[in-house]
This record gives structure tokens, sequence and C-alpha cells, in this order.
């Protein structure tokens, strides 16, 4: 294990893969907090009896929930991650073998995204990268709904690591459906609330361009049934964020 790194998990009932998270995460660290957000499927209960620490909070957005989890881990290397995400065996060793030669650094990781059972090579889900493994002396999330983003100094160093973060993205069509929407919802306020307008070619052109942009473009379709679905509610994640942000501008609704 590396005694230097805590391994902070957000969740909301994610009992169907919390364990093996917290199992992965175990392997590289002695210290793992899971910041639990009203689960109701006995995500708790898997966390307790995983050794893992649970900390149950409300709901206040995925920046302030994981900069509670970094206020309680037990050191100052934070890698985030989501209960959905399972740490490769490449990822591992080189955590095990981190030795970060200062504060002022963060660690890249690359991201293998799934739906159900399927590993998503091309499209948008293709080639994700994000920076994960930070110094909270030096670094915190911000406040964002969703979207959330690292602050960093100016001068901070990127490295990136080798191996992969796996991310399991939806279990099955009904999951990534209420994923969608929810991601759609929340963005279409945090966009509300930035003052962004969404007119008739907006909600029209964007998710028609998301389609081609990562179906043909991205070579989405060498995926098979599973890039089509991906770039399908891709697009209609498009389509339903502009025009919930149509809807609040008007002023005419409750949020």
């Amino acid at each position: 294990m590396n005694a230097s790194i805590s391994v902070v998990i957000i969740c909301k009932n994610e009992s169907h893969i919390i364990g093996k998270s917290i199992a992965a995460a175990m392997r590289v660290t002695d210290d793992v907090v899971v910041v639990d957000s009203g689960s109701a499927d006995g995500t708790q209960q898997i966390v307790t009896e995983s050794g893992a620490r649970l900390l149950e909070t409300d709901w206040e957005g995925y920046g302030k929930n994981k900069n509670k989890g970094a206020a309680l881990a037990k050191h100052d290397w934070i890698l985030s991650i989501d209960a959905d995400e399972i740490i490769d065996d490449v990822l591992t060793k080189q955590l095990l073998e981190l030795n970060p030669e200062n504060d002022n650094l963060v660690y890249n990781i690359r991201f293998r995204a799934f739906l159900g059972k399927d590993m998503i090579r091309f499209g948008e889900w293709a080639n994700d990268a994000h920076i994960r493994l930070y110094n909270r002396k030096q670094v915190s999330w911000n406040e964002a709904q969703v979207h959330e983003a690292l602050l960093f100094p100016t001068d901070v160093k990127v490295l990136t690591l080798k191996g992969y973060i796996h991310h399991y993205t939806s279990k099955n069509i009904e999951d990534f459906a209420h994923k969608t929407v929810n991601y759609a919802m929340l963005n279409a306020l945090k966009y509300h609330q930035q003052g962004k307008q969404a007119g008739w070619l907006k909600c029209r052109i964007a998710p028609a361009f998301s389609f081609v942009k990562n179906y043909i473009f991205r070579l989405g379709f060498l995926d098979g049934e599973a890039g089509f679905t991906v770039a399908k509610m891709n697009a209609w994640y498009t389509w339903l964020k502009y025009v919930r942000l149509k809807e609040l501008n008007r002023g005419n609704i409750e949020y």
C-alpha cells in the first residue's frame, strides 16, 4: 500500500458496484473514504463491511461533496474516484510506486468507459482522461453541481500515469437514460445560472451535430450497437439540456 495516498469515493445507490470499487482502491491505500448522499439500496452497509470509512451527508453537488471527503481523509494526497470507477492493475502498480517529489504536482489518469459489459473504444467516450490525483494543500474542487473541476495554482505540473480507471458508466439502458436526464437537468440549471441562452437553432442543430460528430467523425459506428446507443443518447442529452435551459430562461417554471 502507498501510505501517502487516500482514496475518496462519492456515491449514491451504488450497491451493485461499490464493493468492487472499494476493493480495488484498498490495493493502493490504507484509507478509503466514501461520501454517501442518501443511498436507499444498502450501499452504506457494503461500505462499512468493506472496511472503508463512511461519511453520510446531504447532496450539495459533486464539487462540494468531493471536498467533504478530501477534508476527512488521513493523507494529503487524494485520489478522487466515483463509485462506478475501478482502478486497473497497471494503474495500481503506478500508484504503489508513486513518490511525488513535491506538493505542486497533479496526476492525469486515462479512462476506459463501459456501457454494460461493452467497452467503448470510439466516439465521445474514447481517449478520456482526467486529473484525479492531487495534493489537498494545493488543490481543491470548485463547487459546481455538475461537471466539477479542480482549482490549482497556475504553476502546477501535470504528469500522466500509466494504466486506466475503468468507468462502468451505466449498467443497462434504463440506468443510462436516468443518468442522462439527471445530468441534462443539472447542466441546464448551471447554464441558466450563468446567464446562457438556448434559441431555436441551438435546440435543433446542437443535438444533430453531437450525433454526427461522435458517430461518424469520431468513428462511434465501429463500436456497433453500443456505439450507436452512446451517440444517440449523447444527442438526446444535448437536446434535453438546451430545451430545459430554454424553459428556465422563460422563468415560468420552478426549479
